[in-house]
Formats: structure tokens, C-alpha cells, sequence
């Protein structure tokens, strides 16, 4: 097994569903932070979901519902490790586009050996 350390980035650029980390189908993803950042003057919200495989067709389940992120602020949404399956998405969503990045820290465990 190797356990691979790494973060995932975006700009959301748009208002809409945007995909931060979606977890391998030979690992397991702990979402140990998200961190949501604006570089806007102005307030807005962003929304996060948990899909049990491909958004297009799978069970969503809302991890985080229009929380409010302030101007030109930070806000950890996480206050505990999430723990993804195999081929869970994590999808993220800014009420407005070019306002908002979202980082994630993620520790993936890979179950294969190397």
C-alpha cells in the first residue's frame, strides 16, 4: 500500500458544478481540508456535494449547502477527515463565477502494492 500526500486546486471560474477530487478506483481518499478563499470584494456562497460515482448518474449527497463566504476571506469548511470510496466525486459549487478557489489536502491510500 503507498499513501500518496496531495492537494487539489481551482479557480471557479463559472457558477457552476465544478469537480475538485474524485478518488481512484484502486484507492481511498481522507479529505483533511477545504479550504474555500475569495478574492472578491464581494460576499457569496458556495455549495458542496459527496457523489457515490459518476455526478451523472450516482446518489448525491450535499456535504455543505450555500455557506456563506465573505469578501475577501478564507473558511475552512472541514472540522473533521472525510473518507472518500473508490470513485467518489467531490464536486463544488460558487454561487458566482471568479470569486472563489477551493483547495482540498487530501491523503489517498493506495491499496496497491508498488
Amino acid at each position: 500500500m503507498a499513501n500518496i500526500y496531495l492537494n487539489t486546486k481551482k479557480d471557479l471560474t463559472a457558477a457552476t458544478a465544478t469537480t475538485l477530487y474524485t478518488v481512484p478506483s484502486n484507492s481511498r481518499g481522507i479529505l483533511k481540508s477545504l479550504l474555500i478563499s475569495s478574492d472578491s470584494g464581494s460576499a457569496t456562497t458556495i455549495t458542496v456535494d459527496l457523489f457515490d460515482g459518476d455526478p451523472a448518474s450516482a446518489n448525491k449527497f450535499t456535504l455543505f449547502n450555500v455557506v456563506d463566504i465573505a469578501a475577501n476571506a478564507s473558511t475552512q469548511l472541514l472540522t473533521e477527515p472525510l473518507i472518500m470510496l473508490e470513485n467518489e466525486v467531490l464536486q463544488v459549487t460558487a454561487a458566482d463565477a471568479d470569486r472563489l478557489f477551493a483547495t482540498a489536502s487530501i491523503l489517498e491510500i493506495n491499496r496497491e502494492d508498488r
